[in-house]
């Protein structure tokens, strides 16, 4: 629950956006190093959580294939902004375990990462209880 909850205070950092999740990720090896970490808009506007800390990470490297990927948000399978969502990004860096505490709402668009991400083999963890504290990192999203 530790690097869920590093998740959710690197999605803190995340410049507020009224089209956009505030999101953290961080990508763990087995070994218990941070390989990365990478929060929404940190480098570019468009950055997404995970996308940002898996550019971190040279392609290939041999402990994404039991490393975990910690991310406060769901991981996206649709992007109005680029042609890749992050669930397809996990998969294609081989990274065989996603933890997360919320599942996306359907704001901007439908989400099926963690169905996407389980019917490709990898394990999915929801772990809800941190799911408040996302909500609050993004209740700007959601007017009364």
């Amino acid at each position: 629950m530790a690097w869920l909850r590093e998740a959710v205070e690197l999605s803190r950092r995340c410049p507020r956006s009224d089209t956009a999740f505030a999101v953290g990720a961080v990508v763990v090896a087995a070994d218990g190093e941070v390989l990365a970490t990478g929060h929404s808009r940190e480098a570019d506007p468009l950055d997404h959580a995970e996308e940002a800390a898996l550019a971190k990470i040279p392609a290939g490297d041999p402990r994404l294939a039991t490393a975990t990927v910690y991310t406060s948000l769901e991981p996206c399978t649709t992007r109005a902004s680029r042609p890749r969502g992050c669930t397809d990004l996990i998969l294609a860096a081989g990274i065989p375990r996603v933890v997360f505490a919320w599942r996306e709402p359907g704001v901007f668009t439908d989400c099926v990462g963690a169905e996407t991400l389980r019917d490709a083999g990898r394990t999915v963890v929801e772990l809800p209880g941190l799911a408040p504290e996302v909500r609050a990192v993004n209740a700007h999203l959601f007017p009364a």
